[in-house]
């Protein structure tokens, strides 16, 4: 099976991007199925249902969240009407937090693929653990039994966190990879048990900027630890970064791992197939 995951959206800019090159993408890799962290992509905060349906048309069949999932009031009633939208699934029990925290999808190819979306604790709110809410999720749907292919999107600031779920996983998922932090970084690999991993799969967002937002503000913060007004999301071209994924039809396990990066301003790499 092949599939992609492409990190956080940031704003109309990010947004752009996936609808310039995601339908390309796909025909290129031979995508089977395409997950996008998206809880930046209304203005740089929150999601809402236009901007929802912009990158389901671009090619997204899943869109998972993280920190900001309810920045916009709105995504609080339209996850509850729309199954491919995924929040964490360790909000605590008493928050009675709307939509899901995973999903067991077909593809068109009738194979299944489970998405799993988890918000780390470290220097975040505070939520349950997400060791113990990956365990009862990936219950829901073993890896080569129930589920053809399994992600994790692991939304958190400790590449240590990160880290530490990838390895808690392995075996058990077809893929786990950070988001929240923005910046791709260089350590896509095949873990012992067979489990790809990618601490972040990065933005899409214009990279002429700070972590996808008009460089002015966070650099008035910085320097002066003075508010100025909110942030902005940059609006040159986006750089669409991701991860792909090829995984082993008996096993679900990892086969191929490798980044995408395409358009904008970083060096773009794209797959061979």
């Amino acid at each position: 099976m092949r599939f992609a995951f492409f990190g956080d959206v940031v704003g109309k800019s990010g947004r752009d991007g996936l609808a310039d090159h995601l339908p390309a993408l796909r025909r290129q890799l031979q995508l089977e199925f395409v997950i996008i962290n998206a809880e930046n992509a209304a203005a740089g905060f929150g999601i809402t249902e236009n901007t929802a349906r912009e990158l389901f048309e671009a090619g997204a069949d899943c869109l998972t969240l993280g920190n900001h999932s309810w920045d916009q009031r709105e995504a609080l009633t339209y996850i509850v009407r729309e199954p491919r939208l995924i929040r964490p699934a360790n909000y605590p029990i008493l928050s009675d937090a709307p939509g899901k925290g995973s999903h067991l999808f077909q593809t068109e190819g009738g194979r299944t693929i489970m998405v799993i979306n988890l918000l780390g604790r470290v220097h975040m709110d505070a939520m349950d653990d997400p060791f113990a809410a990956a365990d009862r999720e990936l219950d829901k749907a073993p890896l080569g039994q129930v589920a053809d292919a399994v992600v994790v999107d692991m939304h958190c600031e400790a590449t240590s966190e990160k880290m530490a779920m990838g390895h808690y996983c392995d075996g058990r998922a077809s893929l786990v990879v950070g988001t929240h932090t923005h910046v791709p970084t260089a350590d896509a690999q095949i873990l012992p048990g067979g489990t790809a991993y990618q601490t972040d799969a990065g933005a899409c967002a214009d990279y002429d900027s700070v972590i996808g937002n008009q460089k002015e503000e966070p650099l008035r913060r910085f320097t002066t630890k003075i508010s100025g007004g909110r942030y902005t999301p940059a609006s040159g071209p986006a750089t669409v970064c991701g991860v792909f994924v090829e995984t082993d039809d008996r096993t679900g396990l990892a086969v191929r791992v490798e980044p995408i990066r395409v358009g904008g301003r970083l060096k773009e790499t794209v797959p061979q197939v």
